[in-house]
Parts: structure tokens; C-alpha cells; sequence
């Protein structure tokens, strides 16, 4: 009986120390009533350390939050009580010395909780951290240890806001460093013997694995159905695979565990483990079946079997006497649902996980879980509107949470241009008022989102005016609610910027840099602020900073160009041209599927298409021959035809981004009257998209300099019938035609031209001739305001910063 009782309380203390390595403190109130019933420990108060140490930990996890801003703690339910144990222990003495130490370290804990910081060092002090051994300690003691050295080192911190001598507040930041780094060795000694420990269930792991997969290769029998059915063994495989086996450390499901997978987990006997039974049942064999290539291929594919089942078995019916099945039922293909998000999720393969869990949807009425997971795949997989349908019946489901209706604002705002459908929504966040808590700045953010991109698609001044305006108040209301947001900061910024109030601009912008000093957008509108007050240089330098962050971002590479081109001239942009065609064939390209990439990687020559023309003669730099000029020409469209009959297959913004560097290179070498050239690149954009309006635009132009001008005027006829609110192709045709002599069509191209772009000076510049060549007092008006507009203009448009949420 002796040997029995000596077992018992042998595993009963192990169990104690167990729970308290790995911090499971709800176990120990249960484990100090087995203590006291085994009546182990009755000479000594260790039970009540173990209770008080239970209590303290508790509460420390419960204000964690309050612990990170170093927020004193009262004494409360929890605390008190753990601090009137501690006390008792230590004025009656019956602990041992080591259970003596750990209520003393216990009570530092507690005094620096509760913001006594010298009564926790001076209890540090008394125990004596610094001259304790740590070879041979129990795990729980190592983690106590790296624990006292922290609040040893925070109090001492604490303490060094009094006054005292700069002498001694050196020595006091030498003996805070040397706890820290007490602590960290401690801390890392803790983590090492803790993944010794949790080592042996790494192994059951494996060897559970790749036991439920013989169970699942058996040759199928009736009862095995049953059993296979009501203990999901797919189910149970698939969670081992995702949550235990490594990339790495995967084998397929027709061969054993290797061996040194095995011995690094620490077993020295791996075949007697793997090999329990010396006659196996049958299995179907692996000749003609499909074998998993890695561990996510295996687990989705187990996973796609429990839910076909799971399905099947689905309980459909809603009357009460089905209420316990059908919910245990929903619960079970939750946790599939929930597996299957992991595994696909790791693939990318989103629009897979939208089809399973739309098949859930016939029985998970009223399921919020499961319809917010449908909602989530939809927007991963780019189904706008079905992800906002789906969104709107979880903001009908959960009233409370704002997650929702914001998730489907930002897919209004961001994929379908739905304004309005996006402030309804984000106005239903607002009026929650306390309940939406954090998101109340977002949804703020969201509608003055809304309002500036519809003044920006407004046609009336007047109207634009208007949500100009109320989307400023609504984005400076919303940084009152939250300055510390960084993407509300630069969407202010913009707003300001959008009206021409640049100054302005730059204070809330400065905030958002201060906040995150390496956001793309921020420094492009730095950038763009500068150019709008003409100080170009220092906005090339902020582009190149952005780029040394972002090296492949074609946005600030166009802005390079535009910058480039007034700093140094078109010859220095014109590089910068070359280098983002080769970054397109080196980098984009690859967004192209593989089949359709090899496709296209036969059918096209190694790039030569993707060099700018350069027509000239290397040693007299005078044009060549019309003949050598039209020859490669020729075999440059040649080579470049593969492209163009490939560009559908790709996603469609790669071949639009290559089209404006075309036409980009094709405006430099205009400027530098190099027109065969310009002829060329607008070639290569017109076989991307032939009826774009920018090439037909640009065509025009092209042809207006060579003074073919009633070609250019078709030109532009044809582009603006196909971009009728365009105000370059508005502000081209208006010139032109006063060019003409047709000056009252012109007047009103142009008068077009402002009310799609108010702030376009070009435009008003060109307004002012027209009307001085009425002899209009008007005219000098128009031309204050070009100059005045002029004055603030940045190098490229506000607008490419993108409005997104």
C-alpha cells in the first residue's frame, strides 16, 4: 500500500509541476484538493502557495493591457485574495526554503503590480536572484526566475525618475541592463527545457498520422463506414497534417515516417512503434491511386471527402425536436469549413473555398460563422458583389459588430466604384455610436472617401464644390476621432490637396510620414506637393527615396519620368523609360498564367520589342533613310505582334501599364522632335488597345505637329467619342479648332475642358486666347487663373494617389 500512496503523490506533484511549466492555472485549484485529500503536504502550507500563485497569474492575464502601459493595479477580487495568502504564508514560516523563495518572488510580483516598485526590488533583494543556481530547477522556477529578473529591472526604472546624481543614475541603468540580460538568459534556458518536454508529443503526432492514414487505406467494410463516419478520421487526419507536420517534414501517404524524422523526435525505436501488429489488415493498394505531393494537397484533399459527407448528412429540418442534432451537426461542418479556410487559404485558392462554403449554405440559416467566412472568400476571390450581398446578411445577423458593413464598404468603395451604396453603409456604422467603438474614425474615413471621389466624378461645379467640401469635414472629423491613424492623416492631406489648398496639405501629411515613415502613397504626395510648389529637385529626391522602398511601383516610376523630364530634359526621362520597360518584361510578366506564358514566351523573341527606337545615325546623329527607318519599323511591329495577340489571356492591368509606357516614351520624344520615334511607341500602344482613347489622343497630337491638321482633328473626334468627359482630348480639340480659325467651337471645347477640370490651367490658358481673339474683356480673367492655377499644379494629377479604404 506504501508503494501505491508514494506512486500516487509522485504523479499527483508531477502533474503540479506540469501545469505550473505551462502556465495552466485553471487546473491547480483542482489539483490542491487531490493534494489535500492524498493528505501529501500537510506539515507545510504548499497548497495555499500553489492557490495564491493560481489567483496572481489569473489576474495578471485578465489586465494585461493595463500591465503594458504600466498601470498600477488595485486590489481587487482576485489580487487581494492572493496577496492575503502570500502574507500568511510568510508570517506563519512553515514553507521549505525553495517554496520559501517562490513565495517571496511571488509577493515582488505583486508589489510591482500593484506599482510598489521598491517593495518589489527590495523582495528580490531578500531572496537573493542574483545567487541562485539554475542547474537541476524545476521548469516552473526557471520561468519564475526570468520573471523576477523583469521586475527587478522595471522597478529599478521605475525608481530613476527621482533625483539623484548622474553618477548614481548610471550605475542604476548598468544594474537595469544586467537584469535584462539576466532575464533574457533565463527566459531562453525556459524555452529550451520547454521544448524538451513538449518534444515527446511532437512524436505521438507522427505516429498518429501515420496511423490514421492506414486507418483510412483499410479495405472498406460495413462497420468501418459507421466508424469512419461518426469519428471523422479524414477530419482528424487533416487537423494533424495542418497543425503538426511540416513542409519538410512531409512523407507521402504510401511510405513510413523516415527514420531520422523519428530519432530527431527523440525515439530510438521507431519500427516497433510504426509496426504494432505483425499481421496488418488488408488495405487497398497504391498502384493506381492518387498520391498527395505535400502536406496542404493531402489535408484539403481529406478535407474535401469530410465535407462532401458532412453534407450529405447535413440535418436540414428546423423543428424543435432537431434542434440538438442540427446543431451538432453545423458545429461538425463548421470545424471542416474552418480547416478547409487553412488549408486552401495557404494556396491561394480562394474561389475553391467560396464554392464549398456556398454548398454549406442550405444549412447554416442564420449561421453567422459561416456566412462571414462566405463573405471573406468572395472578397479574396474578387467577387464584389456577391461578397457585399453576403456581408450585408452578417451585418443583419451581428447588429452589433461594425466589421461587417465596413468590409462591404470597402469592396463598394475600392472594387465597384458604388458610392453611394458605400456611405449608406458606412453611415450605418455611425449611427451605432459607442458600439462601433474603434471603427467609428474608419467610417468617417470611409465617407469622406465616398464624397471626394463623387466630386470628383461630378459634372457641375457647383455640385463638386459642394462634396469637396463636406468630404473635408468629414475626413477632419474623423482625424479629431483618431490622429494617430496614419491613412486618415493622408486622405486629409489629399482632400486639401484636391482643392489646391497645398500648404495645408503638408501639415496632416507631415503627421502621417511621422506615423509611418515608409508609407508608399505618403511619399508620393510628398513628392507631388513639392512639384506643386515648384520645388522639383526636392521631389525627385522624395521619388527616389520611395523607390529605394518600392523599386517595382510603375506609379512613382511614371512620376520619376515627369519630374526627370523638367529637371534634366527628356533624355534623362527617356532612360528612366527604358529601365521600366525592361522592369515590365523582367517583373510583370509573370502575373501571366504559366500555360499562357510558355505560350507566349514561343511565340515572342527575347525582347527586343521592349527598346525604345532611337532612328538616328550613331555617328552623325542625323535621321537615317526613310527606307532603313520603315524597315525596322516593320520588324519591330513583327516582333511585337506576338503580344499583341496574347494580351487578352493576362490580367488586363499589365498590358495597360506597358501601353502607358509606351506612350509615356512617345510623349519625350515629341518634346524632342524626334517624331518618327513618337510614331513608333505609339505603334506599339495602338496594337495593345487600338481603340484606346489615350493612343487616338496622342495620335492627334502626333499628327498636329507634323501639320496634318485635319487628321488630328479626326483623331481627337474619335478619341473623345469614346472618353466624352476626357479634358486633355477637350483641351487638344479646343486648341486646335481656334488654331483653325474656328474660335467659337473651340470656346466651347474648351469651356467643356474646365467643367470636366476645373483646376486644369492649360485649359484656361487656352479659354483666354480664344476670347482675346474676340476681343473679350474676359480674357485677361482666364488668364489670372491660369497662372494662379499654374502656381499650385503639381507635376502629375492628385488624383493617381488611389482613394481606397
Amino acid at each position: 500500500m506504501s508503494s501505491r500512496i508514494s506512486f500516487s503523490q509522485y504523479r499527483l506533484e508531477a502533474e503540479v509541476e506540469r501545469c505550473r511549466s505551462e502556465c495552466q492555472w485553471e487546473k491547480v485549484p483542482g489539483l490542491v484538493e487531490q493534494l489535500a485529500a492524498a493528505r501529501i503536504h500537510q506539515d507545510d502550507d504548499y497548497g495555499m502557495l500553489l492557490l495564491a500563485e493560481a489567483l496572481l497569474e489569473e489576474c495578471l492575464l485578465e489586465n494585461i493591457a493595463l500591465l503594458h502601459c504600466s498601470t498600477p493595479l488595485s486590489e481587487q477580487s482576485k489580487l487581494g485574495r492572493a496577496k492575503a495568502y502570500l502574507n500568511n504564508l510568510l508570517s506563519r514560516g512553515r514553507l521549505e526554503p525553495r517554496c520559501l523563495n517562490e513565495a517571496l518572488l511571488l509577493m515582488a510580483k505583486v508589489h510591482y503590480a500593484q506599482g510598489r516598485y521598491r517593495d518589489a526590488q527590495g523582495m528580490c533583494a531578500r531572496v537573493g536572484i542574483d545567487d541562485l543556481t539554475r542547474d537541476g530547477q524545476p521548469l516552473y522556477y526557471l520561468r519564475l526566475l526570468a520573471e523576477a529578473f523583469v521586475i527587478k529591472g522595471l522597478s529599478l526604472d521605475h525608481q530613476a525618475l527621482s533625483a539623484a546624481s548622474r553618477v548614481r543614475l548610471s550605475e542604476r541603468e548598468e544594474e537595469c541592463l544586467s537584469c535584462y540580460l539576466s532575464a533574457c538568459d533565463a527566459a531562453l534556458l525556459y524555452l529550451q527545457e520547454l521544448d524538451k518536454v513538449c518534444m515527446p508529443v511532437r512524436l505521438k503526432n507522427i505516429i498518429g498520422a501515420h496511423q490514421l492514414r492506414r486507418v483510412m487505406r483499410v479495405v472498406e467494410s460495413r462497420g468501418s463506414q459507421t466508424f469512419r463516419k461518426v469519428m471523422s478520421v479524414a477530419r482528424k487526419l487533416a487537423e494533424v497534417l495542418l497543425s503538426s507536420i511540416s513542409e519538410d517534414g512531409y512523407w507521402n501517404p504510401l511510405s513510413t515516417p523516415p527514420n531520422a524524422c523519428l530519432n530527431r523526435e527523440g525515439t530510438t525505436h521507431p519500427k516497433d512503434v510504426i509496426y504494432p501488429s505483425p499481421k496488418p489488415p488488408q488495405r487497398y493498394s497504391g498502384d493506381s491511386s492518387f498520391c498527395p505531393q505535400d502536406v496542404v494537397e493531402e489535408a484539403i484533399l481529406l478535407l474535401l471527402i469530410t465535407e462532401s459527407m458532412a453534407s450529405a448528412d447535413a440535418i436540414l429540418s428546423r423543428t424543435p425536436e432537431h434542434s440538438d442534432a442540427r446543431e451538432a451537426s453545423v458545429q461538425d461542418t463548421s470545424s471542416v469549413y474552418d480547416l478547409l479556410t487553412i488549408g486552401l487559404a495557404r494556396r491561394g485558392q480562394y474561389d475553391m473555398l467560396s464554392e464549398c462554403l456556398e454548398r454549406a449554405m442550405k444549412f447554416s440559416f442564420n449561421e453567422f460563422h459561416i456566412w462571414y467566412q462566405l463573405g471573406l472568400s468572395l472578397m479574396a476571390s474578387g467577387k464584389g458583389v456577391a461578397a457585399v450581398s453576403v456581408l450585408k446578411e452578417c451585418a443583419k445577423m451581428s447588429p452589433q459588430d461594425p466589421t461587417p458593413p465596413l468590409l462591404a464598404t470597402k469592396i463598394c468603395i475600392n472594387q465597384l466604384h458604388w458610392l453611394k451604396e458605400a456611405e449608406a453603409l458606412a453611415q450605418s456604422v455611425i449611427d451605432m455610436d459607442e458600439r462601433a467603438e474603434e471603427a467609428l474614425p474608419r467610417a468617417h474615413l470611409a465617407i469622406g472617401l465616398c464624397l471626394s471621389l463623387r466630386a470628383s466624378d461630378a459634372t457641375l461645379k457647383a455640385d463638386r464644390d459642394d462634396l469637396n467640401r463636406k468630404a473635408l469635414q468629414t475626413l477632419q472629423k474623423a482625424h479629431t476621432l483618431d490622429p494617430q491613424d496614419p491613412q486618415i492623416a493622408l486622405y486629409l492631406s489629399l482632400q486639401l490637396a484636391l482643392i489646391r489648398q497645398v500648404s495645408a496639405a503638408m501639415e496632416p501629411l507631415e503627421a502621417a510620414l511621422s506615423l509611418r515613415s515608409d508609407e508608399l502613397h505618403s511619399l508620393h504626395l510628398l513628392a507631388l506637393l513639392l512639384s506643386a510648389q515648384k520645388h522639383h529637385q526636392h521631389a525627385l529626391d522624395t521619388i527616389n527615396l520611395a523607390l529605394s522602398q518600392h523599386p517595382e511601383n510603375f506609379n512613382l516610376l511614371f512620376t520619376k519620368v515627369k519630374l526627370e523630364e523638367t529637371v534634366f530634359g527628356p533624355s534623362q526621362a527617356l532612360q528612366t523609360c527604358e529601365e521600366m520597360l525592361h522592369l515590365w518584361q523582367t517583373d510583370d510578366t509573370s502575373s501571366i498564367p504559366p500555360a499562357e506564358s510558355g505560350q507566349l514566351s514561343q511565340k515572342q523573341p527575347s525582347g527586343p520589342h521592349l527598346i525604345l527606337p532611337d532612328f538616328q545615325e550613331t555617328e552623325t546623329g542625323s535621321q537615317s533613310a526613310p527606307s532603313l527607318a520603315v524597315s525596322r519599323l516593320e520588324q519591330a511591329m513583327s516582333e511585337v505582334s506576338a503580344i499583341s495577340s496574347a494580351h487578352r489571356q493576362g490580367p488586363t492591368y499589365i498590358w495597360t501599364t506597358l501601353e502607358r509606357i509606351w506612350l509615356q516614351a512617345g510623349e519625350l520624344f515629341m518634346a524632342q522632335g524626334r517624331l518618327k520615334e513618337a510614331q513608333f511607341c505609339v505603334q506599339e500602344a495602338g496594337l495593345l488597345f487600338p481603340s484606346s482613347h489615350s493612343v487616338l489622343l496622342l495620335r492627334g497630337r502626333l499628327a498636329e505637329l507634323r501639320g496634318n491638321l485635319a487628321e488630328a482633328k479626326s483623331l481627337y473626334d474619335e478619341a473623345l467619342a469614346i472618353n466624352p468627359r476626357g479634358h486633355h482630348i477637350l483641351l487638344h480639340l479646343g486648341k486646335l479648332l481656334v488654331h483653325m480659325g474656328r474660335v467659337a467651337l473651340g470656346e466651347k471645347f474648351l469651356r467643356d475642358a474646365l467643367q470636366a477640370q476645373s483646376t486644369a490651367h492649360e485649359a484656361w490658358s487656352g479659354l483666354g486666347e480664344a476670347l482675346q481673339n474676340h476681343g473679350c474683356s474676359q480674357a485677361q480673367n482666364c488668364f489670372l487663373t491660369a497662372l494662379e492655377l499654374e502656381s499650385s499644379c503639381p507635376i502629375r494629377p492628385f488624383t493617381v494617389i488611389p482613394r481606397e479604404l
